[in-house]
């Protein structure tokens, strides 16, 4: 099977979204927002549950290289918009780093398997 770095990375984002669409209420929390915004925040985290199963998806399951390809860009730039997103949603300087943390962190480890996996397959 080609592109198994991606395919892996690809799992544990799954699993993610899973988590997200089942505990939506981590999204709030972990960004220490108001009560206000509990409800949208919510609905945030249940929209990155169902984009991330069906990114996740294209990247498993998919039969050619270029499938794989797509969908791992498309997880990358999903993580950096929602970092630039997330980061502007919080005054707390402790927040912020830790959303920035996590995006570009999850963007950086999409990014390092498909380089890996491209360059096998060169």
């Amino acid at each position: 099977m080609s592109y198994p770095l991606s395919r892996l990375v690809s799992t544990a984002t799954a699993a993610y979204g899973g988590y997200a669409l089942a505990q939506p209420a981590h999204l709030w929390q972990a960004l220490d927002a108001d009560r206000k915004d509990r409800e949208g925040l919510e609905l945030l985290a249940r929209t990155y549950g169902v984009r991330d199963l069906a990114i996740s998806s294209l990247a498993i399951l998919g039969r050619r290289p270029g499938t794989v390809r797509a969908a791992m860009l498309a997880r990358i730039a999903m993580d950096l918009g929602d970092g630039a997103l997330l980061a502007t949603r919080t005054e707390d300087p402790d927040v912020r780093r830790k959303v920035l943390g996590v995006t570009l962190g999850w963007a950086g480890l999409n990014a390092l398997a498909l380089a890996l996996d491209s360059r096998r397959t060169s």
